[in-house]
C-alpha cells in the first residue's frame, strides 16, 4: 500500500513505521530512490512512504492494518506520543485508530480471541 508524507520526513517515518511498528526497513530499488521517500515490510503487508509535492493527509481516508497485541501496541504509540483513539468496536475485533508523524490515518485491527 502506498501512502504520502511530505519531503525529508524518512527519519521521522523510520521512528514510526520501524520503531514503534515494528516493520521491517526495506531498499527502495535505486532508480526509485531518487524520488524520496521510504519503504517498510511487516509480516503480510509493505508500505511504501512516497513524498508528494504539497502534501496534505487524508482526514478519513485510511488503511486498516491487522496486528496482534493491540493493547501492548497501543501503550507503546501512546508513550512515544502518537495518541491513540478508541473508535467503535466491531463485532470480532478490537480496534483504534492513530496518526503516523504525517497525519496519514491508520486503523490498528486485532481479532478477539
Amino acid at each position: 500500500m502506498q501512502l504520502a508524507m511530505p519531503a525529508g520526513g524518512d527519519a521521522a517515518a523510520a521512528d514510526f513505521y520501524g520503531e514503534c511498528l515494528g516493520m521491517e526497513r526495506v531498499p527502495k530499488p535505486e532508480e526509485l530512490a531518487v524520488r524520496g521517500g521510504c519503504w517498510f515490510r511487516g509480516d503480510a503487508l509493505e508500505i511504501h512512504l512516497g513524498v508528494e509535492e504539497g502534501f496534505s493527509p487524508s482526514e478519513r481516508a485510511h488503511p486498516a492494518l491487522l496486528v496482534s497485541g493491540l493493547a501492548g501496541l497501543r501503550e507503546r504509540l501512546d508513550g512515544e506520543g502518537f495518541e491513540t483513539i478508541e473508535e467503535t468496536q466491531l463485532e470480532g475485533f478490537h480496534r483504534c485508530y492513530v496518526r503516523d508523524p504525517f497525519g496519514n490515518r491508520l486503523e490498528l485491527i486485532e481479532p478477539v480471541s
